[in-house]
């Protein structure tokens, strides 16, 4: 039997940083991805990395994207690794003037705050974007904000974590997990076991039927997005790109209940409201993407959901009416119930810990989130900003 200090499951870029950081201060660590590394939503995303600063009192979301925004910055610039990263900004832009208003009052609580955002008019966006449309009232302007290849940046993670001692084993698919009686696991993967003093459940949308094996209620609701992107184009767009319609609409009603995550596009089978962010990649094609829809693990692509969501594209770059859609691509994304990251110690068993639940924001906020699980294993102590993510406000015992 193998035997791990601490067991990573999940080859995503959550599971990836928190096997480096624990690997880089001496532990000795087994990774378990059940496909590739990057093989599910840390490797189909967007590839954005949105960061606003620290603010005056740093909160969690701080942490989680300045944090992994300097981890980017450092795969690129320090290790050596082509991750493609570029901080290339972000425009949000306003399409009415009811999103007008709601921009400007948040763009002046973020200021107030001590955040990184400004309001552009039109003809201000044009200048650092000339293909967004003279239609617009302007925009949010975001500079921290950035973009990188998530399969690229994700790998680089994996591949520094083996570089530092850890065991990254692929196709190892999870299929029985055993608590024994000293607080240690038995893991069975890929028809090998696995001795575990800890074990980190870094699965994403699928930490639910991971800690069904454990008893344990994890609520992590898998939501589908989906992506288009168009053929290799010269380049035409230079930051990334979003719209303020879903951000007023999530503002004004999160449309959660007790069985369903807040900031989801559809209730059910019913729009509620459309959601867009893109950019254009280092290869050249144009991608974006805005769906969030609950539909289990299906990963069928929804032909109408496409093409609201290109119309939607165009609204802000008209050049993309005349370019075709040459491939389309979808994911599926942990929600949680109460919109917050889980991240931390699982109190119901011992040894146990997660690093899920950070939405559609993983890619961007992952890295950070490994991190600080990662000290929180090394120390024994719960750093103090991981008390807004703690397990114990929504894992139960199953029965």
């Amino acid at each position: 039997m193998a035997e791990a200090e601490v067991l990573v499951i999940g080859g995503g870029i959550a599971g990836a940083s928190t096997a480096y950081h624990l690997a880089l201060g001496g532990h000795n660590v087994v990774l378990l991805e059940r496909g590739e590394i990057a093989s599910e939503a840390s490797g189909v995303n967007a590839g954005n990395i949105g960061a606003l600063g620290w603010g005056n009192v740093p909160n969690l979301q701080s942490h989680l994207t300045m944090g992994s925004l300097e981890m980017f910055k450092s795969l690129q610039l320090d290790q050596g690794f082509d991750i493609e990263f570029r901080n290339s900004a972000c425009i949000q832009t306003i399409h009415t003037e009811q999103q007008y208003d709601f921009i400007r009052d948040r763009v002046l609580a973020l200021q107030s705050q001590g955040y990184s955002a400004e309001l552009l008019t039109n003809r201000e966006m044009r200048s650092i974007e000339p293909e967004t449309s003279p239609r617009l009232l302007g925009c949010m302007y975001t500079p921290l904000r950035a973009q990188a290849d998530p399969k690229k940046a994700t790998t680089a993670f994996a591949t520094a974590a083996a570089q530092q001692g850890a065991r990254i084993l692929t196709h190892h698919e999870v299929t029985g997990i055993t608590a024994l009686g000293d607080d240690t696991y038995r893991v069975a993967a890929a028809g090998e076991d696995f001795h575990a003093e800890n074990i980190v459940l870094a699965t994403g949308a699928w930490c639910g039927p991971l800690g069904a094996m454990l008893g344990i209620r994890i609520p992590i609701i898998p939501v589908r997005g989906q992506m288009w992107a168009t053929p290799v184009l010269p380049p035409r767009v230079f930051h990334t790109l979003s719209a303020s319609e879903s951000a007023l609409q999530w503002n004004t009603e999160q449309g959660n209940d007790s069985e369903t995550p807040p900031d989801l596009t559809h209730h059910g089978k019913t729009r509620t409201t459309r959601h867009l962010y893109g950019r254009q990649t280092q290869a050249g094609e144009v991608i974006f993407g805005g769906d969030r829809q609950v539909s289990g693990y299906d990963l069928n692509i929804d032909a109408e959901g496409i093409e609201v969501n290109r119309g939607h594209a165009t609204e802000l770059m008209p050049f993309l009416k005349d370019v075709p859609i040459s491939r389309t691509w979808a994911g599926t994304m942990p929600f949680s119930l109460d919109g917050s990251p889980i991240i931390g110690k699982i109190p119901q068993r011992e040894n146990l810990y997660i690093v899920s639940g950070m939405a559609s924001s993983g890619f961007g906020r992952g890295p950070m989130a490994g991190k600080l699980l990662a000290d929180y294993i090394h120390t024994g102590h719960r750093p103090q900003v991981l008390a807004e993510s703690d397990p114990a406000r929504c894992v139960t015992v199953i029965g």
